[in-house]
């Protein structure tokens, strides 16, 4: 019995679990299964097959994102403070300048600690503000149904808080987690019975909601009244040789020392999180394998095809990966067990749909460059009936090998 439960019984010995106050039981197991074990524990073999629970699985991905949280951190306090010391700013306005001030953080782009602390106080806030708020819907709709809180808001606060830009107002942060939860998720029947990813259904609702602060030259460097395009939005307009003379270069984007969302811009600190969740077989390496080879083979059909009037036709495969959100979709976002396919076959031609259609908006599709989210979205909608088909031509196999 737990912790919570039994200081429940001293305080009222009289309530039962299956009396008028169940609610107020759930509320507190809601809670104390964040911090304790579950109060109900299977204490046989039967229906065990792996050695790892939910809980478990989420704070390994938790723990996968950190590389992205930490050079997230100090690339966007960079980005700022380089544009900072470009335009003769020596600091900061604003309660963001005032936590900064009052611990003696500068904005030297040439530190590592200023950089790193101040991106920290871009980061942190709304990832505190998502946490919460998806907290609060989780225990909400866990007291009401009368069952346990999982842990899955942990991964989707952490997942949508590194996908969108720095300068995104704490409200909208909230707005666009609760509709992630309660309309992605929750209304669903919670974890598990989910078919669209909560972070990306968060963001994508954002997007054609505030599309201002999702979007656009000005959000991406946290200086007020700076603007400065993504290397994805300047492969839009020029390809290859806009990016060159910009100054985007590949190491760039590996170092992830670019402007762009707070935790997609590095591929070695995404590399990190993706051979973590694969040692730990927590990420499927077919979804991932899919997706690279959807990437590869249909840019490189763009390649072959070719266009006078749409340099992306012209875009190289490598560049698709390194630039955008495309790395981080496949190693966080595709790779989610929930909404993903869920045979191993159906795994593989999931990720190849989600590279294809990624391609194919970036490519053909004038008013987003952006094409990950909603490829992951849409592929959201074709894993059941992927696995059905995966399913059936098992069978038929099967039939045929039994007839003969």
């Amino acid at each position: 019995m737990s912790f919570l439960r039994r200081t429940l019984d001293s305080i009222h010995p009289h309530v039962t679990e299956g009396g008028k106050h169940q609610r107020f039981y759930a509320l507190y197991e809601a809670v104390d299964t964040i911090f304790y074990s579950p109060a109900d524990v299977n204490k046989g073999r039967n229906h065990v097959r792996d050695g790892i629970d939910l809980k478990r699985v989420m704070i390994y991905v938790w723990l996968a994102a950190m590389p992205c949280v930490a050079v997230g951190c100090y690339n966007v306090g960079l980005q700022a403070n380089s544009v900072m010391a470009s335009m003769g700013v020596t600091e900061l306005v604003g309660w963001r300048g005032d936590i900064l001030a009052f611990f003696g953080i500068g904005f030297d782009p040439n530190s590592i600690f200023d950089n790193f602390w101040h991106g920290f106080w871009y980061w942190f806030p709304i990832y505190a503000t998502v946490f919460i708020v998806g907290g609060f819907w989780e225990v909400l709709f866990a007291s009401v149904r009368g069952h346990e809180i999982n842990e899955g808001f942990f991964v989707t606060s952490i997942l949508f808080s590194l996908i969108v830009p720095a300068t995104l107002p704490l409200w909208q942060a909230a707005l666009g987690i609760s509709f992630g939860i309660v309309i992605g998720k929750e209304v669903f029947g919670g974890t598990g019975k989910n078919f669209l990813n909560p972070a990306l259904t968060a963001r994508a609702f954002l997007y054609f909601a505030y599309p201002a602060q999702i979007s656009g030259d000005a959000v991406w460097v946290a200086v007020d009244g700076y603007t400065g395009a993504t290397a994805l939005s300047v492969a839009a307009q020029g390809g290859v040789q806009a990016l060159t003379d910009a100054g985007f270069s590949i190491q760039q984007s590996l170092t992830g020392y670019i402007a762009g969302s707070i935790g997609e811009t590095s591929l070695i600190a995404i590399g990190i999180g993706a051979l973590f969740l694969l040692a730990t077989k927590i990420a499927s390496w077919r979804i991932m394998l899919g997706v690279a080879v959807g990437v590869l083979v249909t840019s490189g059909l763009f390649n072959i095809i070719g266009s006078d009037t749409n340099p992306m036709f012209g875009l190289p495969p490598h560049w698709h990966f390194v630039i955008g959100g495309l790395a981080f979709g496949m190693v966080f976002m595709a790779t989610d067990p929930v909404s993903a396919s869920m045979t191993d076959t159906g795994r593989f031609w999931y990720g190849v749909l989600i590279g294809l259609m990624t391609v194919l908006i970036r490519v053909v599709n004038p008013a987003f460059p952006e094409g990950i989210m909603l490829a992951i979205l849409f592929a959201n909608l074709f894993a059941p009936l992927i696995d059905w088909f995966v399913v059936q031509a098992n069978v038929k196999r099967r039939a045929l090998r039994y007839a003969a």
